[in-house]
This record gives C-alpha cells, structure tokens and sequence, in this order.
C-alpha cells in the first residue's frame, strides 16, 4: 500500500495549498468517481486472468462513442437513449474484444504493450471511417453531425438530448447527484465480485496464477483470456457512455484517447500491480487520482502563479506511476525466474 500512501500525503499537500473548501472537493469527486469508476473496474478481469493492464480499453471506449452516434443520428434522447447506445455498443464491443483478445492470445507475456500498440492502431482506423467513410459510404441521416462537406463527422457532437439523463434518472427530483451511475457501477462490481466464484471465474483465476498448470487441469487457457478481453471491453463501452452522457458533449476523434492511459494509472494508484487488481483499488485509486486532478491547478497557482504546472504535474504523475509499476513487474518476474533457475540448479 506504499502508492496510496503516498499519493494520499501529495493529495493532502494539495489540498491544504489549493485554497479549496472541502465541501466543493467532496462534491466534485461524487460526480467524478459516478462518471470515471466503471472505466477503471473493465481493467479488473483481465488483471485477475493474468493478462496485465488491458490498455486496450480505448477500443472499447471507441465501441460506445459508436453506440452514441447512433442514437445522435436516430435523435433518440433521455435514458432511453442510453439505453439504447448502451445496447447499440455491445455488438462492436464484443467483436473488437475478441480481435484483441485473439491477437494477445499470441502474444502472451507482452499483453500490456501489445494492447496499447492495438489502441493506436485501433484509432487509426476509427479516424479512417468516421473521417473518410461516414456520410460517403456510411449514411447518416441527421446531417448536422457531418462536416459542411457531408463527409466525416464533426469534431464535437452535442450530445444535450441526454445529457445526464443516467446522472438523474429515479432519484433526479429528490437529489442533485448522481446516484445512479454510483448504483450501477456498485452492481457491476458486485457481479465482477461474484463472478470470480463461479467456474469461469475461477478458471480465470487459475489461468492468471500460471498458465501451464490451468492446461495441464484440462482449463481452455485460450478461450479463458478471450472471455476475459471481452467482458473488459464491454464495460469500458459502458464506461464511455456513462462518462459522456455526464459531460453531454463527445469530442469524436479523441475523448477515447486517454481512456487507457488515465484508468490504468488510476488502479495502479490505488494499490493494485500488474497481476493483482480488486474493487477496493479501483475504488481508492480513482477517488485519490481524481482528487488529484482537483487540487493541482488550484494548488499550482498558489504555489508557481500558474495553474498550468499543476496540469503538468497531473500528467507526469500518471504516465510515471505506470512506469514504475511496470519496472518493479519487470524486476519481481525477473527475481521469481532466477530464484526457480537457483532451485532448479541446487535439487540437479
């Protein structure tokens, strides 16, 4: 716990020098955890499979970014809307997943870096297709997301027709936060939580403690990494819509961007490795690694006049933890290889 630790005194300098009052910071992260939480529980199931961190969330992000163009071009608001998009995305999110999974599935042992190159590659051809091919050969029939030109789409969508219709669903009259997005993350965390008790689930679990040892028990170790890209996938399709009905607008060629980048630094942050990840990371991490993203502009104006050094601090903060993470992955893998190689050596 000596990330969590740590971040928790850079938060609580921050904070003490941000200047803010801690009713407005509490209230703010309510509205980022509901909006940021579930992004980060999809890199939960490939972690406990043994798979890393699945930078390849991006891809899933793009899937639901898919599913809200689509109720933007039928004109489908309100949670029915969400509904929908949420629906819509499933279908892309479960192919792409399974692409990715197939090409990690031959690229075991590099997961991680495999995943993130498979995201460029990925929004490559993202940008191809809504850049090139929608409103030529893709129909849309609202206009006003397309271009002047009526190819490609806009580079923002508005997205006001169901705008926080998630945030304010039930409980919108009564309280002004947004229960449900928190609910329904808690039930898929929950599910997540049960999930690992039912066979797959402890297929997925013997998969990730070692791979031989789960084939030699007659487990399909292909099969269950695949299940595993899939379901993350799926929920980080969720995830961006719930972020983006949150926000009611969709930057199309790169709210997906940093989806990988920022969710795996937020687990890592929380306490969790390269091979061990659990609700409570997700939970600690992103509410230490968002309260971050609160009191560093403040904290940086006070302290060097600029409220930019704190957004630079922010940045360097998230791209370092990952490196760390996996630096410190590499050494243990290394140090278990040479103790097994000296054990090998002293039973010879």
């Amino acid at each position: 716990m000596i990330v969590p630790i740590v971040f928790i005194i850079i938060c609580a300098v921050g904070y003490y020098f941000s200047g803010l009052a801690f009713d407005f910071v509490m209230v703010e992260m309510f509205f980022r955890l509901s909006r940021n939480l579930l992004l980060v529980a999809s890199l939960i199931i490939p972690v406990i499979t043994g798979m890393g961190l699945n930078f390849g969330i991006v891809i899933g992000a793009m899937a639901g970014q898919i599913g809200l163009f689509i109720i933007a071009n039928f004109g489908i608001g309100g949670m029915t809307g969400i509904t929908v998009a949420m629906l819509a995305s499933v279908p892309f999110a479960v192919v792409f997943g399974y692409l990715v999974g197939q090409v990690l599935n031959r690229a075991k042992g590099k997961e991680m870096i495999t995943s993130m190159i498979l995201g460029f590659f990925a929004n490559g051809i993202y940008q191809l297709i809504f850049i090139v091919m929608a409103g030529k050969i893709i129909p849309f029939s609202n206009k006003d997301l397309l271009m002047d030109s009526g190819v490609g789409l806009k580079n923002t969508i508005d997205l006001v027709s169901i705008r926080k219709s998630f945030d304010t669903w039930l409980f919108g009259d009564i309280v002004n936060f947004p229960v449900m997005p928190i609910v329904f993350v808690a039930i898929i965390l929950l599910l997540i939580n049960r999930f690992f008790k039912t066979k797959v689930g402890q297929e997925m679990r013997a998969v990730g403690q070692d791979m031989h040892i789960a084939e030699v028990q007659g487990i399909d170790v292909d099969k269950t990494r695949l299940k595993a890209i899939v379901i993350s996938t799926v929920l980080a399709a969720w995830g961006q819509i719930v972020y983006l009905q949150n926000l009611g607008t969709l930057n199309t060629f790169t709210n997906h961007e940093q989806v990988g980048l920022f969710a795996v630094a937020a687990l890592l942050i929380g306490g969790a490795s390269v091979e061990k990840a659990t609700w409570k990371e997700a939970l600690i991490g992103t509410f230490l690694f968002h309260l971050l993203f609160i009191v560093s502009p403040p904290a940086g104006q006070k302290l060097m006049g600029d409220a930019q050094i704190g957004e630079y601090f922010r940045v360097f903060v998230a791209y370092g933890v990952i490196g760390i993470s996996l630096m410190l992955h590499a050494m243990e893998k290394r140090k278990k290889t040479e103790d097994r190689l000296r054990l090998t050596i002293k039973e010879k």
